[in-house]
């Protein structure tokens, strides 16, 4: 240890005399700090200064008439995009747009091509139309660009997707909603009717009785028979309003109908578009198997599958509660069947988005999915495809029209219930008359009754069968369960079909910006960096006095003179980072004794390369931090990078020093911190090793190598 502090302190006092050596010292101790300065400040938030991008718009959408009114959505959608400041916007014609691209003025453009909102409007008829967006993008000015104005490029189809979704389902639940409220404002009157009617007919036995008994009492049956002729203008009046009832009933049909009408077309559109999904699904297990799988394109895909695949479940789940509703308004259960066929849908869906989660969970550990998986999800692919493709089919020739006939059978009911009414209108006056009659019969006395008796039978029948048409009508439905079922907030449903899935996100080690998120890998490599600078200015050996001491005398004495000076660089980064850029960092005594013990285990590695193989350890020490700026996942993903990256990512300092760091930045698991630890210490202790048992045995062998080289007057 004596010799080893003879060194050690020997370097320092010749380091304090020496002001030149000191200005280098100094300017060795700072520049790493520069470096990891610069490149965080670089990086601090370039996400959020992208109004600087340009894009170019072009609009050359014509228009189209929906429903007898004008309707640009182009013009729409250069409104909403003059109100966005997330991207520059320039709003140019198509010649100019491209030119920009071309020549590097704009980074990409956006055309709305003249037919847009012409096949926006085709979805009211029988051969409804995609529009389309066309989206050129420069790929050689930036390699990030692309990616930020394609972000772009899509936010704008998704916005004009879900105002199209919202307005086309508000206009058709508006319908539903007028119908309700017109039938609930006549609920008061049709349960009038009906209550008037049964009342009657419950009556009716009380003056059978009556009469049953006339013969004896006289006065009874003559009181009865008052009631009867009282109830008369009653039930005339009770005819009436059930024609009008039953005229407002099938208004009410009529207008169900037409709204049927008016959603098929987007009924049978979720249908085709639920079927693209299981499609697209169908072709991603192609990939997946294909010899040409890529797992970043495969993550992609997948991703994008599962949002698919997650709106598919809720587009089958309300479709279902519409046939349910339509099902309610007919007769039957007509739609019983197709809405079981979608319940299977549903199902299917589901699992196939179990599926997808499992291969994902796959992708990120790092696993090639496997094959059973896959197969599964194909099978599951097809069947729903198929299931959707047959009830497609039917859709027109068998399930719209059960609709529309049981619409029909109702309305013909109530042709019926209104016939009724008008034959038992005009029955009244025989029904007065004979009323009148029995009065007469009474007064004249017994002689005359037995013909009155005969006679009423009839009025008993006419009331009876009026019931009969009520409860008949009862039994299809109950009608205040149907006002309620049209009465639904049609602008609420509306919006909950434009955007039926809400993204929740929850930060767990929220970083308020990118550069702080970076300041791990900079201040790393800018670690890194001061150690390669040391020992590249500075000698690892000790030619004073260099008789007396051994090789390990030599490897930790001036270990220690390097080690300094690292940990003053490490200080520097770490406390600059904090205090003069004003990174975030969670834990920030945690952040700088980091940075301390990563700096000592990056010299203790670079400086036993040099100690041991000279220039050649210089050489690898570059290599290693070559093959670390790109294996360790300090700024993209090491699941995105070449099997190469990916297979020595364990085995690199880095990996576990950036992992260190980001523990202090984000917030400290100390059981990730403790692993990092360790694996330091184990590259430390490797590097140990070789210093200590190789040091001298490689120094005398390549004695002559080393002195051959520098009489080349090129190579110290």
């Amino acid at each position: 240890m004596k010799k080893i502090g003879l060194i050690y302190f020997g370097d320092m006092q010749r380091l304090t005399k020496n002001w030149v050596a000191l200005i280098i010292i100094g300017g060795l101790v700072c520049l790493p700090s520069l470096y990891a300065w610069f490149n965080i400040k670089a990086s601090w938030d370039p996400y959020g200064q992208t109004s600087g991008i340009a894009i170019a718009v072009t609009n050359e959408d014509r228009g189209a008439t929906l429903r007898d009114k004008p309707v640009n959505i182009g013009d729409e959608v250069v409104a909403s995009l003059q109100k966005n400041a997330q991207m520059g916007w320039s709003f140019v014609d198509r010649t100019k747009a491209l030119d920009g691209v071309n020549h590097g003025d704009y980074y990409a453009a956006i055309t709305i091509p003249a037919d847009f909102s012409d096949k926006i409007a085709t979805v009211l008829t029988d051969n409804p139309q995609k529009a389309e967006i066309l989206y050129d993008v420069n790929e050689k000015i930036n390699a990030i660009s692309p990616k930020i104005t394609s972000k772009g490029a899509s936010g704008i189809t998704e916005e004009i997707t879900r105002n199209f979704i919202k307005t086309a389902n508000g206009a058709i639940f508006q319908l539903f909603n007028e119908v309700g409220v017109e039938l609930e404002n006549e609920l008061p009157t049709i349960e009038k009717v009906k209550d008037v009617v049964f009342k009657l007919e419950a009556a009716f036995p009380e003056i059978n009785g009556a009469v049953g008994t006339a013969a004896k009492d006289i006065a009874a049956a003559n009181e009865l028979i008052g009631k009867v002729q009282a109830r008369i203008p009653e039930v005339a009046k009770i005819a009436e309003e059930g024609k009008q009832l039953t005229q407002g009933v099938s208004q009410y049909i009529d207008k169900g109908t037409e709204a049927v009408e008016a959603i098929a077309p987007n009924i049978k559109q979720d249908l085709l578009l639920l079927q693209q999904a299981a499609i697209y699904t169908e072709q991603l297990t192609g990939m997946l198997l294909g010899s040409d799988f890529d797992p970043n394109k495969a993550k992609a895909s997948l991703d994008a599958a599962s949002r698919r695949l997650a709106t598919a479940v809720d587009v089958t789940d309300k479709t279902i509660a519409l046939f349910e509703k339509l099902n309610a308004l007919t007769s039957g259960n007509r739609l019983s069947p197709a809405i079981a066929r979608l319940q299977s849908v549903k199902d299917r869906f589901q699992r196939q988005l179990t599926v997808v989660n499992k291969l994902q969970d796959a992708l990120a550990k790092g696993e090639k999915p496997a094959e059973e998986l896959v197969n599964e999800l194909n099978r599951l692919s097809k069947e729903t495809s198929g299931e959707l493709g047959d009830i497609i089919n039917r859709y027109d020739s068998e399930i719209l029209p059960a609709v529309l006939q049981g619409l029909t059978a109702a309305k013909k009911s109530l042709a019926t219930a209104q016939s009724v009414l008008a034959e038992a209108g005009s029955s009244m006056p025989d029904v007065k008359r004979i009323a009148d009659d029995a009065a007469k019969g009474i007064a004249v006395g017994s002689k005359e009754f037995e013909a009155i008796r005969q006679e009423l039978p009839a009025v008993e029948a006419k009331i009876t069968q009026l019931a009969d048409r009520f409860r008949a009508f009862e039994t299809e439905g109950d009608i205040k369960q149907i006002i309620d079922l049209l009465k639904n907030n049609f602008e609420k449903e509306s919006e909950f079909f434009a955007e039926p899935v809400l993204l929740k996100e929850n930060k767990l080690f929220p970083i308020p910006n990118y550069g702080s998120g970076m300041s791990p890998f900079f201040s790393t490599l800018s670690l890194w960096v001061g150690a390669l600078l040391l020992v590249s200015l500075l000698t690892v050996e000790v030619h004073d006095h260099a008789a007396g001491f051994r090789s390990y005398h030599i490897y930790f004495g001036r270990f220690f003179t390097f080690l300094t000076l690292s940990l003053l660089q490490s200080l520097l980064v770490t406390t600059g980072d904090i205090y003069l850029l004003g990174t975030y960092v969670a834990e920030k005594l945690p952040f700088v004794l980091f940075g301390l013990f990563i700096g000592s285990v990056f010299m203790l590695i670079v400086y036993t390369l040099v100690s041991v193989f000279g220039n050649v350890g210089k050489a690898l020490a570059i290599v290693l931090l070559v093959l670390q700026l790109a294996g360790s996942g300090g700024t993209f993903p090491i699941q995105v990078t070449p099997p190469f990256f990916q297979a020595i990512h364990p085995f690199l300092p880095f990996t576990y020093a950036i992992s260190m760091m980001r523990e202090a930045v984000g917030g400290i698991l100390w059981d990730i911190v403790v692993r990092d630890m360790i694996m330091l210490a184990v590259f430390a202790g490797i590097a140990l090793v070789i210093g200590l048992a190789l040091k001298k045995v490689i120094n005398r062998a390549s004695a002559s190598f080393v002195s051959k080289a520098k009489e080349s007057g090129l190579i110290h």
